[in-house]
């Protein structure tokens, strides 16, 4: 009693309010025509730091100047098609809007080429490995791209790997990204707006839509969300993700992501919207719908008959993997009299020779599973192969043998997890489900499951992603557009009509950009 009158005692360091992010204003300021000034502010603003590059120079005679960051460009272009042309230039005029107009309509220094007038500018573009180049007198300042900061090539996807297609996937390069988009896309209307994120980090991302095929209500409403994103550092794609949510405490997302580009080619094409953010291989894409979740590209190459299958394949896992060990808890607690006789004698068997109750022996075993799941997720890929080892080990024949769980629920556990990698983008709901199914189903039983299940199937029927429900076109229904839902009809029915996200059953998003021709039912 006597520690905590002292602790309280003690005097508390005055909490900070939060304060939101705010740009500086200092570097907000248009530069200063006098190059020893602006190169002056260019110091103070940066603090020295170790890889501002700034070099002097004269160009036909009039005092410039170079600015550029250590590393983030690639030296070979800078010697021969931006250093070499400046350092040779002669002009008979020199003057520095002489040297300016050359600049502007004379040279062709770099293919990617602007010009700056704020210091805010200056330090977004040499940190996005741009060089700068500063004329003494001259107002604006001259940016041009030549990048060559490292990266990752391009290489297959690992999340989303497919047996035909392309085997590109997404980097973390913007600049990159947009051009595997394009390549895919040769139309005018496809447009590329680039957006600022992160009033520190200053990430650069690309919103890609269709113009004449996007809605542009829709276009509006993600641009207004986007507005709204305030935040001192955006290094992720999901940073963004929640501001776009509709129903952010819902377990399911109206927003979806993908590393190929041709996947967000086709949803661009049927009036979505996406995102791509710089630094990371995931792009966002919005709205998004439930049974989306379990479609690939894979399917669109295969035969229909095949692609059907193998839908459903996925829809049974999904279920699978959220149902099974609740209705297996639910069932050997409650209702035994539902199992088969073999099987019931098996059960009795094991929760004989096991210590805990059947509903603490799912849990027990279904997070160490998840441990394992995590450890083998986060340790370095030369020694990941020793958490499958152990796995096997505990989850396996030592476990059963030493009494702590029977072999029915090592069955259980391996379909489940399973099962659960079927639908990877669903991986977050079905984990949270499974557990929340497994105490329902031994509190309650199947009755609670039962309960639990269409509270579940409320809750995602509540996400409505930008004014598309998530769960259209099976709610509400529409018998066309369910022709690429539970079954995939063949390309010669697909490809009559194009799809538009806003003409979906449900929607209520203006059809102006995109022809309402989802809504016929036959």
């Amino acid at each position: 009693m006597g520690i905590w009158n002292f602790l309280k005692s003690r005097p508390q360091p005055p909490a900070e309010a939060y304060a939101p992010p705010r740009t500086d204003s200092a570097a907000d300021r248009k530069m200063d025509r006098v190059l020893l000034q602006r190169l002056i502010d260019i110091r103070a603003l940066c603090g020295g730091t170790g890889d501002l590059i700034v070099h002097e120079l004269e160009v036909s005679g009039v005092s410039c100047a170079v600015v550029l960051c250590e590393g983030m460009v690639d030296t070979n272009t800078f010697s021969k098609m931006f250093a070499l042309p400046l350092t040779s230039l002669s002009l008979s005029d020199a003057s520095p809007q002489a040297v300016l107009t050359w600049v502007r309509k004379h040279a062709l220094l770099a293919p990617d080429q602007k010009e700056i007038y704020t210091y805010t500018e200056l330090f977004r573009f040499i940190m996005s490995g741009f060089v700068v180049l500063l004329i003494d007198g001259v107002e604006p300042g001259i940016v041009f791209g030549i990048q060559g900061y490292t990266g990752r090539s391009v290489s297959e996807p690992s999340g989303e790997t497919n047996e035909r297609g392309s085997r590109e996937g997404f980097i973390e390069k913007l600049r990159p990204n947009i051009s595997m988009v394009r390549r895919r896309f040769k139309s005018p209307n496809l447009m590329f707006e680039i957006i600022t994120f992160g009033e520190k980090s200053r990430t650069d991302a690309a919103l890609v839509y269709l113009r004449g095929t996007v809605a542009p209500e829709l276009l509006r409403k993600v641009k207004e969300r986007l507005s709204k994103v305030r935040m001192d550092v955006v290094l992720e794609s999901g940073y963004i993700q929640p501001f776009l949510d509709a129903k952010p405490l819902s377990l399911f997302s109206g927003v979806g992501y993908t590393e190929r580009p041709d996947t967000l080619c086709a949803k661009v094409a049927e009036g979505r919207i996406g995102l791509i953010v710089d630094g990371t291989p995931y792009a966002l894409i919005v709205p998004y719908l439930f049974n989306e979740h379990f479609q690939s590209l894979d399917d669109y190459a295969h035969r229909p008959y095949y692609a059907t299958f193998i839908r459903w394949l996925k829809y049974a896992a999904f279920f699978f993997s959220i149902l099974l060990p609740g209705f297996y808890v639910a069932v050997g607690s409650f209702h035994p009299e539902l199992l088969p006789a073999t099987l019931l004698n098996s059960l009795l068997v094991s929760e004989e020779t096991t210590p805990f109750p059947l509903m603490l022996e799912a849990l027990v075993i279904f997070f160490i599973y998840e441990i394992m799941r995590e450890a083998g997720l986060r340790m370095p890929q030369s020694v990941g192969h020793a958490v499958s080892i152990v796995g096997a080990l505990v989850i396996g024949d030592a476990a059963v043998s030493a009494g702590i769980i029977g072999t029915p629920m090592v069955i259980v556990v391996a379909v489940t997890a399973i099962s659960s990698f079927v639908v990877p983008t669903l991986y977050e709901p079905i984990t949270i489900l499974r557990f929340a199914f497994i105490l329902i189903g031994g509190m309650f039983g199947i009755f609670g499951v039962a309960a639990a299940f269409f509270a579940v199937a409320a809750n995602l029927c509540a996400v409505n992603p930008l004014g598309v429900p998530a769960t259209t076109p099976a709610t509400p229904f529409s018998l066309y557009s369910m022709r690429d839902v539970l079954f995939r009809w063949g390309w010669k029915t697909l490809a009559q009509e194009d799809l538009r996200v806003q003409g979906l059953t449900g929607s209520d998003i203006s059809t102006q950009g995109g022809k309402n021709n989802a809504d016929k039912a036959t």
